[in-house]
């Protein structure tokens, strides 16, 4: 038999749980359509942090290699940069998950 006195009641500890926020790859895929400098200039447009050096790098690995990874980070920003992208006119790859 169990007694319990008013007032008086069950402690539950909580246990936290982290996950990490799911990440996504945005890639940008070779074609005979876009120019080195328009793939360039999108890339610095819409891509944080991106500079003229690192833009036309990443253009001339699209053309050589047929595609190359210009973003990796949370889902959300990854879908973003991949819809501005694909309506600047690039050929875009799924996005793909970290």
């Amino acid at each position: 038999m169990t007694f319990t006195t008013p007032g008086s009641s069950t402690v539950l500890e909580r246990i936290q749980k982290t996950q990490k926020y799911p990440e996504a790859r945005v890639i940008v895929l070779d074609d005979d359509v876009n120019t080195f400098q328009h793939v360039a200039n999108c890339l610095q447009k819409i891509i944080p942090g991106m500079n003229e050096e690192k833009a036309w790098k990443l253009a001339h690995k699209i053309n050589n290699e047929g595609q190359a990874e210009v973003w990796r980070g949370p889902l959300e920003q990854a879908e973003l940069y991949h819809h501005q992208l694909s309506n600047e006119g690039l050929t875009m790859a799924p996005l793909e998950r970290c």
